[in-house]
């Protein structure tokens, strides 16, 4: 085959046919080059390993496609039952490379799957009558980098890196960018579908499209130590099954960082459960790329709110169950979002160890809508028993409260939040403090949407059973609204409330509530109140 010309979408990419010392060096000081403390050996392409790439005939330089020579590689792996496919150091401009049971693809230090232009990707498959449910890309997985379908045992492991410069973001035509749907084009890195046993480890991940990590209907799935710096979503989990997301670092400033979805992709109603994310950082705060090159360029995205979250939803037809989120790190980003408004359960959600950094909207956001984008029969969900501690949120930008939010008739439910200090922007006029948040019931569920808000730390609406202890709400400018807002809330338990500054604002400000109890709060009396149609608490500000 002709060699093609391909534009470097990595930065040195047409050099690496022979990885040079200086070169290396570039790559360890990017981060790309280290293997993480989880990983218990590393990745080396032996050019004496049956399923060498280079051996069936990939040439790395960054310029001739090395699709062909790389999925003969990985048919011949898994014709003799399975095995390791190598990447030595150089760059493979490929079109879509095809996953199979069994094989593991290794890219070494140096190592660059480059995503090659648009022209001769996997079509998109046909996903109807469900592709109306959701988004494109979430319909379709041959369309990627790398995919893989109905298989088992299967993994890609660094620290070699995937470069995606060039994928669609998304079905809106852009700037060198080709919209989704366009024959040949390509919108995702990674994409998995009904796989079992999947694991990715100790890869980089640049530039990578709509998604950097597309898994749907996979079970026992093992996301360790990546290293995601993209032009949208990071990690994409819909309707998957005993997931453990560790020791992962994704900057995603134009989408969310570590996203939980349960969409109707598959056909049918599947909850995305037993799922831990751990130990991970997630921001929206860098410019792209900067992030593996280790200089950390700030961007302002999204006018002043920068995704990069950790987020479940907004797809939520089968739900969520069994979660925890803990030990990790937001920075320069949204807030926590958890989600239902397609329908679907959310319970037994654990949010715990938690520390956040400018965060630029709602420090945790419990959502029960009624969106339903889903079969027509389909009615509200639902969304309890909820635990939210030990969270440190530094949001000295951030005007906006903690919302805990359901709607008439289908109320949030049996919600703890304990040992929280949070530093909001305050600064918020008398006129603001008297709105009436408006429902938005069957909008898109995003913080911003709802704003202003009347409350300067803790807005809690159509909930029953949620308890509050050991808070702390610290506004840097004076704000005229109460610091916690309720309405249509009953079995709402305060203990330990600590509020500053306490001055001339009330401390709650009360609509249609029943069975509110205040204790060893500084500076507010204890309380038992049966009942309040509208009121504030307490009756004369301090």
């Amino acid at each position: 085959m002709p060699h093609r010309r391909f534009p470097p979408p990595c930065p040195g990419a047409e050099q690496r046919v022979n990885v040079r010392r200086r070169e290396f060096l570039r790559f360890a000081a990017a981060g790309l080059v280290e293997v993480g403390a989880t990983a218990d050996w590393v990745c080396r392409a032996d050019p004496r390993a049956p399923f060498n790439v280079r051996a069936f005939g990939a040439v790395a330089d960054g310029k001739a496609l090395d699709t062909s020579a790389v999925n003969r590689t990985i048919a011949a792996a898994a014709a003799a039952g399975g095995g390791t496919v190598y990447f030595p150091a150089g760059a493979y401009a490929c079109h879509s490379i095809r996953l199979k049971s069994f094989v593991t693809l290794c890219l070494e230090a140096g190592a660059t799957i480059l995503a090659a232009p648009t022209g001769g990707y996997d079509a998109a498959e046909p996903n109807e009558p469900f592709e109306r449910y959701q988004d494109f890309g979430h319909n379709h997985w041959h369309n990627s980098l790398i995919w893989g379908e109905d298989l088992r045992d299967v993994a890609i492991v660094g620290p070699g890196l995937i470069c995606g410069r060039g994928l669609s973001r998304g079905e809106a035509a852009e700037p060198g960018l080709p919209p989704a749907n366009t024959p040949g084009a390509a919108d995702k890195a990674i994409a998995l579908k009904r796989c079992r046993n999947a694991t990715l480890r100790d890869v980089a991940i640049l530039a990578a499209g709509h998604f950097g990590i597309l898994a749907t209907g996979v079970e026992n799935l093992t996301l360790e130590n990546l290293r995601i710096d993209t032009n949208r979503d990071g990690i994409n989990v819909d309707c998957c099954r005993n997931v453990r997301i560790a020791g992962c670092t994704v900057n995603s400033p134009w989408d969310d960082g570590i996203c939980l979805k349960s969409s109707l992709a598959l056909g049918e109603v599947r909850a995305t459960e037993n799922v831990t994310i751990s130990n991970c950082y997630v921001t929206g705060g860098f410019a792209l790329g900067t992030m593996l090159d280790g200089t950390f360029r700030r961007v302002d995205a999204n006018a002043g709110q920068p995704t990069g979250r950790i987020k479940c939803g907004t797809e939520s037809n089968g739900g969520f169950k069994n979660i925890t989120v803990k030990d990790c790190v937001f920075e320069s980003c949204r807030g926590f979002a958890l989600e239902t408004v397609d329908g679907a359960p959310i319970e037994d959600i654990i949010f715990t160890g938690v520390t956040m950094r400018d965060i630029r909207n709602a420090p945790f956001f419990l959502r029960l809508g009624a969106r339903l984008r889903a079969p027509a029969e389909t009615s509200a969900g639902t969304l309890r028993r909820v635990i939210i501690s030990e969270v440190i949120c530094d949001a000295p930008a951030n005007d906006m409260p903690a919302i805990i939010a359901g709607i008439p008739g289908h109320p949030i439910e049996d919600v703890r939040v304990s040992n929280v200090f949070m530093v909001q922007k305050g600064g918020a006029s008398a006129a603001i403090a008297e709105i009436s948040p408006p429902e938005q019931e069957r909008e898109y569920p995003e913080p911003s949407f709802l704003a202003p808000l009347p409350a300067q730390g803790l807005l809690v609406r159509h909930a029953r059973n949620v308890g509050f202890r050991d808070i702390e709400i610290t506004s840097i400018q004076a704000d005229a609204r109460p610091f916690v807002w309720l309405g249509d809330v009953s079995g709402a338990a305060f203990s330990g409330l600590k509020l500053s500054p306490l001055a001339s604002v009330p401390a709650l400000r009360l609509h249609d509530i029943s069975s509110l109890l205040v204790s060893a709060s500084p500076g507010l009396p204890n309380a038992s109140l049966d009942r309040v149609s509208d009121g504030r608490f307490p009756d004369t500000p301090h």
